[in-house]
């Protein structure tokens, strides 16, 4: 484990070293972000245009629940929206993927070469986006369906696994041109080789992701002391960077392990017996 920790450690330095190359890849996750705004905004004006967010908000209504108030359109809306949110997440997060992997190959990306890469896998990325969604939305109607604590956990164990398996869906989608099943198929082939690190490398980038929030907040409060308004909004900048390079260095991170994997070459950058140690064979 620690031996496993120490090359997480050392491919995460790589991916630093990477993104210094080619700042622009923090794009990608700003503009993820900023997609999902706009389909919230826009499902939002339609879910008020059709009276769900009337329907929702049960104060006035007097021994209704929001389920004897809830209408099939404002399910349809409601699963339009996580599909279409979902499908915004993963497209952007394919192109930073694309990105990375023309760096990683002596390329020199922008941030249209990698959109320009992920467009004609539009569909299959949009297929992948309805199954995760899908996915979960079922968990999540499960985990409300159960009062047990037994049946709760089991359930966040079956996401915690769905999420592993489907690890490297999206480079598979955009850099082997494979549909969803494929995909899905190839990722939980070589989740058999690489769960150790796998599990060890969402620890660390969690970590990472928990750090970004921490310094924004510290900022954020500093300068509140003295400013609230401004204390909210470097807070929320802190943030909303600091993810954006940690977003930026996770994917470089599964670009490599990808190339390598399928390729068995090593990325410009990075360490030969890391990358080989990350996929030795365990099952």
């Amino acid at each position: 484990m620690f031996a496993t920790i120490g090359r997480t450690w050392g491919l995460g330095k790589a991916s630093w070293a990477v993104l210094q190359k080619d700042r622009e890849l923090i794009i990608f996750p700003i503009l993820s972000f900023l997609s999902i705004a706009i389909v919230a905004a826009i499902f939002f004006s339609i879910a008020l245009a059709a009276g769900t967010v009337d329907r929702l908000d049960t104060g006035g209504v007097e021994g209704q629940t929001v389920q004897d108030q809830i209408k099939l359109i404002d399910v349809v809306i409601g699963v339009l929206f996580i599909v279409a949110a979902t499908y915004a997440g993963i497209f952007f997060n394919a192109a930073l993927i694309a990105a990375a992997m023309q760096r990683l190959k002596g390329g020199d990306p922008n941030v249209g070469s990698g959109i320009r890469a992920v467009l004609p896998h539009a569909h299959s990325i949009l297929g992948w986006a309805i199954i995760s969604a899908t996915v979960g939305i079922l968990l999540r109607v499960l985990r409300s369906k159960t009062d047990s604590f037994i049946g709760k956990i089991a359930i966040d164990l079956v996401g915690g696994v769905w999420a592993y398996i489907t690890f490297f869906v999206v480079p598979v989608l955009v850099l082997n041109g494979v549909g969803p099943i494929g995909a899905i198929k190839e990722s939980a082939g070589l989740f058999k080789r690489t769960w150790g690190e796998q599990f060890t490398a969402s620890f660390g980038f969690g970590l990472f992701y928990t750090a970004a929030m921490l310094a924004g907040f510290a900022l954020g409060g500093i300068v509140a002391s003295a400013n609230i308004v401004a204390g909210i909004i470097v807070g929320v900048l802190v943030i909303g960077l600091a993810t954006a390079v940690v977003s930026a260095m996770e994917a470089i991170f599964k670009a490599a392990l990808f190339q390598y994997a399928f390729e068995g070459r090593t990325p410009a950058g990075f360490e030969d017996q890391n990358l080989r140690e990350s996929y030795r064979r365990v099952f």
